[in-house]
């Protein structure tokens, strides 16, 4: 039996794109396949590790476990979209360099889009608990979530001065 292909139109990064898609595949692999985003890492597969991590319509999503189908007229961000029109960080990739929070890099652009969206909601100062509960989603096996949390920190407190 041949697969079913059906078009997804949707906004990746600020741009339309139309691809056809086969109505089993996930996001994951229409950002990467289809698209060559790459910074959406393929790591468990079942929505457990956070790897895939990406904004559609304002609110973190697993990508590996959200069909592909399901994004038609939505709105995706990805790590590639968040740099400036210059390719400038945000400040919370800065806060990541400079508190040490990244080693081997698989889990960071997922962390990365976690924290996005923590730091976009504009809510008070936040907590490290806050922090800690809000980024539970998202796992490391290699820096430790001390520095995780001081960056997410460190670009809050930025935010609110």
């Amino acid at each position: 039996m041949e697969p079913q292909k059906k078009l997804v139109t949707l906004t990746v990064n600020g741009r339309e794109v139309a691809e056809y898609v086969d109505v089993r595949e996930s996001l994951l692999e229409l950002l990467r396949n289809h698209l060559g985003l790459t910074s959406v890492k393929k790591g468990c597969e079942v929505g457990e590790c956070g790897a895939c991590t990406v904004i559609v319509d304002g609110e973190t999503i697993d990508s590996c476990i959200y069909l592909a189908v399901w994004a038609q007229g939505k709105q995706i961000r990805t790590l590639e979209g968040l740099m400036g029109p210059n390719g400038e960080l945000t400040k919370i990739q800065e806060a990541f360099i400079e508190e040490g929070a990244i080693q081997c890099g698989f889990c960071t652009p997922g962390f990365i889009m976690s924290a996005t969206v923590l730091l976009e909601r504009g809510e008070q100062e936040l907590t490290r608990d806050m922090i800690r509960k809000y980024m539970a989603g998202n796992l490391c096996r290699c820096t430790g979530y001390e520095n995780i949390i001081n960056a997410v920190q460190k670009a809050d407190k930025e935010r609110h001065s």
